[in-house]
């Protein structure tokens, strides 16, 4: 992928978001679309080297549309400064009720890669069924916790938006009480990328995303019992 002409398309658009200097450059815009599908498929293929889950995993859905969601928002700008992609094994990027964790990562128009895993922001029944599921395998969860790669790419998982008070419902004296009022539970980093090295690109997603598999796979962990447990919920 041609990383220079992606990040000045991308502070291009910074600086002009608007729909008709848009459409004006959407043909550069298709070229860096196609090449960043490349970048994604070649990701996806690495991934599961390791991770067999997301082989299938659709390389076109797996990419964010450029299109911003502007019904609710303030800053009515048509389009996203970025270019982002999240693979999943069901190609959801986006959480539902069942859950499941997520490898993302975008590029901004400065240069700056972020890349992390896990799952951002789960709806409340979800999010609740990872708290149980900290509660219910406490040894497991500070196993990832201490998991040497994980720390070394990442550190701790992010503390951006927590809960003020404990979770209703679960012991305030519980030693893992601070991430039990987490919101998410997704670790991500911030890296420079080497713009005129693009080859590094793919290797370097997929040895980060490696490191954050303990992660992704004790979450999955909390996937698999949720889903077990909703058949009796319903005959309930």
């Amino acid at each position: 992928m041609h990383l220079l002409d992606l990040t000045q398309f991308l502070a291009e658009l910074s600086e002009n978001n608007r729909r008709p200097w848009f459409i004006m450059n959407k043909p550069r815009y298709d070229i860096l679309r196609e090449e960043f599908l490349e970048v994604v498929t070649a990701l996806i293929a690495e991934l599961s080297k390791f991770d067999q889950q997301v082989a299938a995993c659709n390389p076109k859905k797996a990419m964010f549309r450029i299109n911003r969601d502007v019904r609710f928002s303030h800053d009515k700008s048509p389009y996203k400064t970025r270019f982002s992609a999240g693979i999943t094994p069901s190609d959801k990027r986006r959480p539902s009720a069942a859950g499941g964790p997520t490898y993302y990562f975008h590029i901004e128009s400065n240069g700056t890669l972020l890349f992390g895993a896990g799952e951002y922001l789960p709806p409340a029944s979800r999010l609740k069924a990872i708290r149980e599921h900290v509660v219910n395998d406490a040894t497991g969860f500070a196993k990832v916790l201490k998991n040497k790669q994980l720390r070394a790419t990442f550190g701790d998982l992010q503390f951006d938006d927590t809960l003020v008070r404990p979770p209703k419902g679960f012991d305030p004296d519980h030693p893992h009480i601070a991430y039990l009022k987490l919101k998410s539970f997704f670790v991500w980093t911030e890296v420079k990328l080497t713009l005129n090295a693009p080859q590094l690109l793919v290797p370097q997603l997929a040895g980060g995303f490696k490191d954050a598999f303990a992660l992704v796979t004790w979450l999955r962990g909390v996937h698999e019992t949720f889903d077990e447990a909703a058949p009796a919920a319903v005959a309930a």
